[in-house]
């Protein structure tokens, strides 16, 4: 048995990113792996039930898929040096959010600037999928047809998640927006609530990882407009401490004093993505007032593997956007609630408050009438959720 970890996914791959992340700072010990190796293919997918990264194969054999799944694995065993949720409430309920956000709520900027500069992404873009995906002998032709196939996928995907032409615009000026919010947030503290990173940070790092640091295009525009998200990118990818720009202190932001550059983090995931998860919940649960037959346990799709329900329209910046409504997104959305509910009744008071500042303050009752659970890898339905 070896006493590694296994990680199966690609350095092109935004959830993939998460848990490289995640492993590196917590200076755990992992062999990665693309999706072309042999054991990928015979026996790690057919355990998944679909193509899907990143899957993570334990020290003892275990096999886990999914970002936060594989961090909460790890947490539990014990081979954390440190747990990425802090003691507070309000704080763990804040980097919740920000798990959320990061990993469902920057997937528009994200595929918007991989997908729509090809001038400058499209020969760096081809050769990570080439590596990752096109068996290692592939032909020069071979390789090309599995990057025709998966771009094709993934320039569909883009669509569904709101990256039009006429998009792109309101995308980009949304996503500076973001970075210099962040930017300024860094300039006294190295992570997102201080001097340790949370699962908020591991959330972020998803997206301006993978696609919104690696790929040409949006990496220039990054360094350009905010440095200092830049190099936030590079602490989460080594497991030292680094200490160049701000005092040595590891201990997290007091809830008594949240700077009001959070704050404004949290007003600008208010106004960015409040919209279409209210959107998505209200489909869902139209969707499930279709389905009184479905039986907890399962999805209710001809193709268990299927990450989406449906599409929806919602009103965001001005504009229309339709995007595909994917039960996961309520899997993260529920930590958030989950963490509320677990505080205590004077521990929730200040984060309420808080939700209500920033405008936020529906999530803790913006709920599908079905949890979703993740059940051998998929996400399900559970029980009806009573009145």
């Amino acid at each position: 048995m070896s006493n590694n970890y296994t990680l199966y996914g690609m350095p092109a791959s935004l959830y993939t990113g998460k848990v490289r992340s995640y492993f590196r700072k917590q200076g755990i010990a992992f062999t990665e792996y693309g999706a072309n190796h042999p054991d990928f293919q015979t026996r790690v997918m057919p355990a998944v039930g679909r193509f899907i990264m990143p899957v993570v194969e334990a020290p003892d054999g275990t096999i886990v898929q999914d970002g936060t799944d594989i961090i909460d694995h790890v947490e539990q065993s014990g081979d954390a040096q440190f747990s990425v949720y802090p003691d507070s409430a309000l704080l763990r309920v804040v980097s919740l959010i920000f798990e959320l956000f990061g990993g469902e709520g920057l997937l528009r900027p994200a595929m918007h600037y991989r997908w729509s500069f090809d001038e400058l992404n499209l020969d760096f873009i081809r050769s990570e999928f080439i590596a990752s995906l096109a068996p290692v002998d592939a032909s020069k032709e071979e390789g090309d047809a599995f990057f025709d196939r998966a771009s094709g996928l993934m320039r569909k995907a883009a669509s569904g998640f709101g990256v039009s032409e006429e998009s792109g615009p309101l995308i980009e000026s949304s996503y500076r927006e973001f970075l210099l919010l962040f930017a300024e947030h860094l300039k006294t503290r190295p992570y997102l609530l201080g001097g340790t990173p949370t699962i908020g940070d591991f959330g972020l790092i998803a997206a301006l990882y993978a696609h919104l640091d690696r790929d040409p295009a949006p990496s220039l525009f990054m360094r350009r407009t905010a440095p200092a998200v830049g190099r936030w990118v590079e602490r989460m990818h080594g497991p030292e401490s680094t200490w160049v720009e701000h005092q040595e202190d590891r201990s997290l932001i007091g809830e008594e004093t949240l700077p009001e550059t959070l704050k404004n983090l949290l007003r600008y995931v208010a106004e960015d993505y409040l919209p279409e998860l209210r959107a998505h919940v209200d489909f869902a649960n139209a969707w499930l007032d279709k389905h009184p037959e479905l039986k907890a346990g399962t999805n209710g799709l001809t193709k268990p593997g299927t990450r989406t329900i449906g599409e929806t329209e919602f009103s965001w910046r001005g504009t229309t956007l339709k995007t595909l409504v994917m039960p996961y997104r309520f899997y993260l959305l529920q930590r958030v609630q989950d963490a509320m509910v677990s505080a205590t009744a004077t521990e929730r008071a200040p984060i309420q408050l808080l939700l209500d500042e920033v405008g936020l303050g529906c999530l803790p009752d913006l709920r599908t009438r079905r949890r979703v659970e993740r059940i051998n890898h998929l996400e399900v339905w559970g029980e009806l959720r009573k009145p």
